[in-house]
């Protein structure tokens, strides 16, 4: 005969692919999280592909407390009200899909909110140092037994999703060996208890990036260290009074060997320094600036050139032609023409033309009758 339990399953969060994201105006920091691998036995149980297929949805826009909630000693639902309130620190489960036989999450943080919660603070805090964090998925099943099968002395059946919660500070809801635990759930309806078994998936792998990822950060803190106490040295020799210090005992070849390479970190810190004082720094910025707009501007500017010029050789031209045609007939002299305007130039050559007369002064009269020669006054009479 069946029966359901409780199963709280650990995993162990790859901090490295913590990532922060913004949307609609507000700040969130994504926890990636899996869960349930296909037909997965963990504490002598099976869980089957087919029926995490039917159920793994479920954990979609699930809440993600701070711990499994509980209430005196209780495990209840995350959607509790009451269970609600004592975890929830503004996060919750999202983008659940099945991939590669495996269950994937996203753990979606508000950090607005999580900044006004104790636990939500807690969770910010471990994030912000690099600290282990876990993740424990909660979840309520049917047990039957597995007939014919080595590995699992049971089948977990009819699996619902309650919630996959954020750990900190603890092994998950795990027992040291992973096996049964002996807290009970609250009652059912009917006065049975449901047992809880806490259960955990190794992976190595997770681990092992968490601890290289420290021991790196570890080493550079180390270097850093060993670069400031070579630097407060050589300001310790610089202050007046202390050149009769003698030199420290432990120092060896190997730090004697980077006097140079500090040498040379020197050099740059203080150019570095000199090109950040603000007179310095206008002067660096301004002509970056003016160099930039000037750059972006050559093809405009070169193409203006290229007309002036055009425009200029193309006036030459004409000029020397107006000048040559006014100089042949003997009128004028090129040094009399070479400060004209080219209008002018164009208005003496078209006067010039054949069959043009040069205009007479209005005081005679106006225009001369047709054929020519000069009319007498009225009333006078030719000779």
């Amino acid at each position: 005969m069946s029966k359901q339990v409780r199963v709280n399953i650990r995993t162990t969060v790859n901090a490295a692919q913590i990532r922060r994201e913004r949307r609609h105006g507000r700040d969130y920091i994504i926890v990636p999280s899996a869960t349930l691998p296909d037909d997965v036995v963990m504490n002598d149980i099976r869980y089957p592909a087919e029926e995490i297929e039917k159920s793994f949805r479920s954990l979609e826009n699930t809440p993600a407390p701070l711990g499994h909630p509980d209430i005196e000693g209780q495990f209840v639902s995350a959607s509790d009200p009451e269970g609600l309130a004592r975890g929830w620190v503004g996060a919750w489960n999202r983008n659940v899909r099945r991939e590669n036989g495996r269950v994937f999450l996203d753990k979606v943080i508000d950090v607005a909110t999580a900044k006004q919660l104790e636990g939500g603070k807690a969770v910010l805090e471990a994030i912000e140092k690099g600290e282990p964090i876990h993740t424990s998925t909660g979840l309520y099943c049917m047990l039957e037994n597995a007939e014919g099968d080595s590995e699992a002395r049971q089948i977990a059946r009819d699996i619902q999703f309650d919630h996959d919660a954020i750990l900190l500070g603890e092994d998950g809801a795990a027992t040291p060996d992973q096996g049964v635990g002996m807290m009970v759930n609250s009652a059912l309806k009917d006065g049975r208890k449901i047992d809880v078994i806490n259960s955990a998936i190794d992976e190595a792998e997770r681990e092992l990036d968490w601890a290289g990822m420290h021991l790196l950060s570890a080493l550079e803190r180390r270097d850093r260290a060993s670069v400031w106490e070579r630097i407060k040295s050589a300001i310790m020799e610089a202050l007046p009074g202390s050149s009769e210090r003698e030199p420290s005992a432990n120092q060896g070849e190997a730090e004697m060997a980077d006097d140079k390479q500090l040498s040379e970190l020197s050099k740059k810190v203080n150019a570095l320094e000199e090109s950040l004082k603000p007179d310095n720094f206008a002067k660096s910025f301004g002509e970056a600036i003016g160099n930039a707009v000037k750059e972006a501007m050559k093809p405009v500017t070169d193409h203006v050139e290229a007309i002036v010029a055009n425009q200029k050789a193309d006036e030459d031209a004409k000029r020397a032609t107006a000048i040559n045609s006014l100089t042949k007939g003997g009128q004028w002299t090129e040094d009399e023409l070479k400060d004209m305007p080219l209008p002018a130039l164009n208005k003496l050559v078209e006067k010039s033309q054949p069959g043009t007369a040069m205009a007479l002064n209005s005081a005679f009269g106006g225009a001369q009758p047709q054929g020519g020669g000069f009319k007498l006054p009225t009333g006078e009479k030719e000779a």
